[in-house]
């Protein structure tokens, strides 16, 4: 039976996305780990691996398309012993093959209109066997990730599908782990529980609306403006520091910090580091680097600081995973360094280059920029003294770091001069209360301006 290849989703944010190159044909045999296309998220640019095999009978969506809904069909993969042919004038599995819950919805069983090529997926109970390509998508609640093959085969032999440990890509559940749950004497599911009908909500207020499009247009003169539409990036970036701001009660704590010592310490361990053969060294450690490391060590410190805000429970992290916001044209992406607690200054600094590297190329992986339990945000290259951030969902808080610049303390009861950096912890104020705060804001600030404390 044809097997229908869907746009997949890439990302929990990711709704569509840009179908930016076929790397297979219309007739190409297809294997399992095939790399199919690219596809263009808000993020990244991500290589579509196939999970069935066959012959790419339909490319059903062309290479440069955008804005391409997840899970529309983009092409059909004619299966084993099949004439892909046939296959490609149909534009996926046969009316007739369609099982028999499908045929109880004629209105939703009806071949499209001439003029609408593409191919809609099936909205039945039961589907017809189709497979995504690429990595299982993420969502929320209890889903299952598994191929639709592998879905009808469980069901057909009672079989629970989360009950099965996948072997696809990312964990997905494909049709040869069913079958190998069927030999080794899998039991049926239960029969589910009718769950009793949830108490009526109340309607949530609508979100305040701004000016429409046309009402801004009409403040400027005609021609005085050229406009640019918003890529998916930018509209993914308006949506969730809205929804940061409308969900999450962010406060602010700052702090000055001295970094004399830090850039001492600095300086020597740049000048230790070993060349290569062209006089390059091995690693070249920034501010940022020391901002990076010290942040982590102060949420292993102030552990119930290092959480995340679900409605039901609080997640307090075991690790110290930290997002560096970088800029790349178009937006921004955070990127996250894993186990920063763990790691070297040196190793911070490799990994940080890599990341920004990738980031502005749009190579980055999603393992590699979601999750997370802290950001910083760092402007001080652009000579900014001090500014607030807005956290990240799922993150708690987030640091915003300005400028080192020379300024006038006191210090003994006299004068003095130091290089002071002004830092500003944003909090979620349901995770995070403000002595909490000011704890974690605190252990940061005495790693700066003791930064051996950086190297043990």
């Amino acid at each position: 039976m044809p097997i229908n290849i869907l746009m997949p989703a890439l990302s929990p944010t990711m709704e569509k996305g840009n179908l930016a190159k076929w790397l297979k044909k219309e007739g190409d045999a297809v294997k399992s780990g095939d790399i199919l296309a690219e596809i263009e998220t808000d993020k990244a640019t991500m290589e579509v691996e196939a999970v069935d095999e066959g012959v790419l009978a339909k490319i059903v969506v062309p290479e440069g398309t955008s804005d391409v809904p997840v899970n529309d069909v983009i092409a059909v993969l004619a299966a084993e012993g099949e004439d892909p042919k046939a296959v490609s004038a149909s534009g996926g599995a046969p009316t007739k093959e369609a099982p028999k819950e499908a045929a109880k919805e004629p209105a939703k069983a009806e071949a499209p209109k001439a003029e609408e090529p593409k191919v809609e997926p099936t909205r039945a109970e039961a589907p017809a066997p189709t497979a995504k390509a690429g990595p299982a998508p993420v969502a929320d609640g209890n889903r299952v990730f598994a191929s639709p093959l592998a879905r009808r085969l469980a069901k057909e032999a009672g079989i629970d599908i989360a009950a099965i440990a996948g072997s696809g890509p990312h964990g997905r559940v494909v049709e040869r782990d069913v079958k190998s749950a069927l030999a080794g004497g899998a039991k049926p599911a239960a029969a589910a529980v009718p769950a009793a009908a949830p108490a009526p909500k109340t309607a949530p207020a609508p979100a305040p609306a701004g000016m429409g499009d046309e009402q801004i247009k009409k403040l400027f003169e005609p021609g005085s403006y050229e406009e640019v539409p918003h890529d998916s990036m930018r509209k993914t970036i308006a949506r969730r520091l809205t929804e940061s701001k409308q969900t999450i009660p962010h406060f602010y704590l700052s702090v000055d910090c001295e970094l004399d010592a830090l850039l001492t310490l600095r300086e020597q361990i740049n000048a230790a580091a070993p060349k290569d053969k062209d006089g390059k060294p091995a690693y070249k450690v920034s501010v940022n680097d020391f901002v990076i490391k010290a942040l982590a060590l102060s949420l292993m410190r102030v552990p119930d600081a290092n959480v995340s805000w679900t409605d039901n429970a609080m997640l307090r992290h075991k690790q110290a995973d930290v997002g560096v916001a970088v800029s790349i044209p178009g937006g921004l992406i955070t990127p996250v360094v894993r186990k920063a607690e763990t790691k070297s200054l040196s190793t911070i600094s490799n990994e940080m280059k890599d990341y920004a590297a990738r980031a502005r190329a749009r190579k980055l992986k999603p393992e590699e920029y979601q999750g997370g339990s802290t950001a910083v945000s760092n402007l001080g290259m652009f000579g900014i003294r001090d500014f607030s951030a807005v956290i990240n969902p799922p993150h708690a808080t987030i640091l915003a770091v300005g400028a080192g610049e020379k300024r006038v303390i006191v210090k003994n009861d006299a004068p003095a001069v130091a290089t002071v950096m002004t830092v500003t912890l944003s909090t979620d104020h349901r995770a995070v209360d403000g002595a909490l705060g000011a704890e974690l804001i605190a252990a940061f600030k005495q790693l700066i301006e003791n930064p051996m404390g950086l190297l043990v």
